[in-house]
């Protein structure tokens, strides 16, 4: 019996030991470890529990309503526009040119009248002495017409007064305005020649100093051009200054021109060179190449101008050089007109700022000095506002009405 009772005991208490390592064994597993306080941003998103709040992933591109398919056909109260497509520049209509100087007859009578109406005051004079010549002289040399064409004019007109006896003013604006016709030149080709008859295109180089405007010249001659039918690719062989460039082709885009450039201080020659070969291939009627503003004293310069001329010519012969000048300038332009000449063969003249002066006579001068026509002439800061020279507007805007 007390046996049996051992035995008991003993079953018990193994019984009890192996319970306790159990325990023991469970309470000694490790723990998960406890959430992090910070996100770990380098780790995948967690999905989402239930009673979490739904936020928007913020790395992920929006994607329009045509993307998603929305629960239930419902439609958003505000739905994000696409960004609008950059428009391209529209093109202007430029003004025909036929007639254009007429338009601005009244700008440049503002600027231009005070010559013939000295003129015409001094010769009402009853007595027309020698004083009086003398001062008539002195007012046709301020006005920058010149010495010889000056003296040729007085010479002629003391003749003329003389056998006209009585003065009447009628007759005496009728006497100056054949004799001011006489020395602008009416007989003189002042057409810009851009359509040579056997091939296309007709290339037209303009040249001139720092400051003229020849850049903005060479975007109006374009609008000029356009207005007149012709289609026009322009040539920006100014790489010495950037802005140059720009300013040329924002000029071409407004009349649908094509604007050939080059590398910022790259070789003028070539780009002059692949204006034409594209002007070529393109068909167009002509190529205008702009080129860099030539300090008439840096015979280098100069030099490259030449080097412009002759590579551009490989191609066919320039049909027109214009040579771009400052009305304002006076009796310095015919310095860089003379200078000018010498490099490249100038077939004609541009006058710019002529509304800014009252010395018109440079166009008599320069003229005379050169031999070559001027053929377009500038009237304002306006796109529309270069026009053909046309004589006889030209001699009426300075006589006055």
């Amino acid at each position: 019996m007390e046996t049996i009772i051992l035995a008991v005991v003993i079953a018990v208490v193994v019984l009890g030991a192996l319970g306790g390592l159990l325990v023991t064994s469970r309470l000694k597993k490790p723990l998960p470890p406890p959430p992090p306080s910070k996100p770990d941003l380098t780790a995948p998103p967690a999905e989402p529990h239930v009673g979490d709040e739904a936020e928007t992933p913020r790395d992920e591109e929006r994607r329009t309503i045509e993307e998603v398919d929305l629960p239930g056909g419902g439609a958003p109260t505000t739905v994000e526009e696409p960004p609008a497509a950059e428009k391209a520049p529209e093109i202007e209509i430029p003004e025909p040119s036929a007639g254009r100087l007429i338009r601005l007859r009244a700008r440049l009578s503002r600027s231009q009248n005070a010559l013939g109406k000295g003129l015409l005051t001094l010769l009402s004079r009853e007595h027309l002495d020698e004083d009086t010549w003398e001062e008539i002289e002195d007012t046709l040399l301020t006005a920058d017409v010149g010495v010889q064409p000056t003296q040729e004019l007085v010479e002629r007109l003391r003749e003329r007064v003389k056998v006209l006896g009585t003065r009447t003013p009628e007759e005496l604006r009728g006497l100056l305005r054949e004799e001011l016709l006489k020395l602008v030149g009416t007989d003189m080709d002042r057409e810009v020649k851009t359509e040579p008859e056997s091939r296309k295109p007709g290339i037209v180089m303009v040249v001139g100093v720092n400051g003229t405007g020849k850049t903005t010249t060479t975007g109006k001659l374009a609008r000029v051009l356009v207005a007149d039918g012709r289609s026009v690719v322009l040539g920006a062989a100014d790489t010495f200054r950037a802005a140059a460039a720009d300013q040329l082709q924002t000029w071409g885009e407004r009349v649908g021109a094509y604007t050939v450039r080059g590398p910022e201080a790259g070789d003028p020659a070539s780009v002059a060179f692949d204006a034409v070969k594209e002007g070529k291939e393109m068909g167009v009627d002509v190529v205008l190449i702009d080129t860099a503003g030539r300090l008439h004293t840096k015979t280098g310069l100069m030099d490259e101008l030449g080097k412009v001329k002759r590579v551009v010519e490989k191609h066919a012969p320039l049909d027109e050089v214009l040579l771009v000048l400052d009305a304002t300038t006076g009796q310095n332009g015919l310095v860089q007109a003379r200078v000018f000449s010498e490099v490249v063969d100038i077939t004609g003249i541009v006058l710019t700022k002529l509304d800014g002066t009252a010395k018109g006579g440079i166009v008599i001068a320069v003229q005379n000095e050169l031999g070559v026509p001027v053929k377009l002439i500038g009237l304002g800061e306006g796109p529309d506002d270069l026009a053909p020279f046309d004589p006889e507007a030209f001699v009426d805007a300075l006589l006055g009405d």
